[in-house]
């Protein structure tokens, strides 16, 4: 017995080795959190940021930030009642998933639905970066790159701010690894709920379906991605019902639409301060700029050659996204920081998938933008 007990405490300790990019990925996202809540007095709510515009219904008060709406839908997501709480309604409500799942585990409990929200965040955080560790020892490749996904800032900020981007990506990276193994059922569906956490997981659904179509894979792989795709285009039928509109779109509250010109969502900085232009170019030039143009030829190249499978696709749309994406976006670093998630995990996958080290190794450079986080 005691020897069985020492096996087991040593299969233990293997496996928290095998899982070290996670944990170190937990310890950096707690130690955010606690910072956070350190600050607002360890009140949960405030992790949300409410802006009394919302909260109190003054037109002229805070704006508060995007984590809000994600509140207000746990706390009631009867339309008629939360649709004052939100800027834009349907692109609001569109990311149900998330606060509906806060909701359910406290049990509609108002007090508790803000620790919900940061639990389920730091959870799926966590297994999305295991997700990917996993997908990465599948192709024999380190699994310390699992870092370039778990310490991303746009990511690590999300779970301090109630976010839906976390839970998105774990749903959207988790799904794929379960897909590439053949567990097309729980793989498709995974990435199909990911559609109804944050919109942005069309970017990834559209390649892995294209991939599929292009390469004549049987019914049974494509199926349940086809009604993950037909569920969420009902779902925007119902919102567009419900509040007059899709909730597709190019942001929240004065956001404006995508670019024709590559990057010209950057360059409308210039004429409003040359100053910030420059420390944009500075800061993001080199960090997703030059990475999201490196993106659209590299994917274009691969797919000349005949590689087309989904990890090619994700890059090409991801860049693409990114080139073109709206100057609300440009205007704001978080925001860009955030939307860059969806080309991070573009990276990783197709370098992955090609057993490319260098571009991981470069990857790596994207860690130190956690420094952004001091910034509060």
């Amino acid at each position: 017995m005691v020897g069985y007990g020492r096996d087991r405490v040593a299969m233990a300790k293997e496996r928290i080795r095998a899982s070290w990019p996670a944990l170190v990925t937990l310890v950096v996202s707690c130690a955010y959190v606690l910072w956070r809540l350190s600050a607002s007095g360890w009140d949960p709510v405030a992790l949300a940021e409410l802006g009394s515009r919302y909260a109190e219904g003054d037109p002229s008060g805070t704006e508060g930030y995007d984590g809000q709406f994600t509140y207000y839908l746990a706390v009631d997501p009867n339309p008629s009642a939360v649709v004052k709480r939100l800027d834009v309604p349907a692109y609001r409500y569109q990311r149900i998933l998330y606060p509906i799942l806060a909701r359910v585990i406290a049990l509609g409990d108002r007090s508790i639905i803000p620790w919900a929200l940061l639990a389920i965040n730091l959870v799926a955080h966590v297994m999305g970066t295991w997700a990917v560790m996993q997908f990465l020892v599948d192709h024999d490749l380190w699994r310390g790159y699992a870092l370039i996904y778990g310490l991303w800032v746009g990511l690590v900020v999300g779970v301090g701010l109630d976010l839906s981007g976390p839970m998105a990506y774990a749903l959207v990276v988790t799904g794929w690894l379960l897909y590439h193994r053949g567990r097309y059922l729980p793989g498709a569906s995974l990435i199909g709920l990911a559609l109804f956490t944050k919109e942005t997981s069309l970017l990834f659904w559209f390649p892995l379906l294209l991939s599929n179509v292009l390469n004549q894979r049987k019914w049974r792989a494509m199926s349940w991605l086809w009604v993950g795709g037909i569920l969420f285009a009902g779902w925007q039928f119902w919102l567009w019902k419900e509040f007059g509109s899709p909730g597709l779109g190019s942001g929240g509250t004065m956001a404006t639409p995508f670019e024709w010109i590559p990057f010209m969502g950057l360059w409308r900085i210039g004429p409003i301060s040359m100053a910030t232009l420059g420390l944009y170019i500075l800061m993001f030039g080199p960090t997703i700029v030059l990475p999201s143009v490196w993106g659209v030829f590299r994917s274009i190249g691969a797919l000349r050659r005949g590689e087309k499978h989904a990890e090619t696709w994700a890059l090409l749309i991801n860049s693409l996204f990114i080139v073109f994406m709206p100057f609300s976006t440009f205007r704001e670093p978080l925001s860009i920081l955030r939307v860059a998630a969806g080309l991070v995990v573009a990276v990783i996958l197709y370098a992955a998938k090609r057993g490319d080290k260098r571009i991981l190794n470069y990857g790596m450079f994207w860690v130190p933008l956690l420094v952004v986080l001091l910034k509060g």
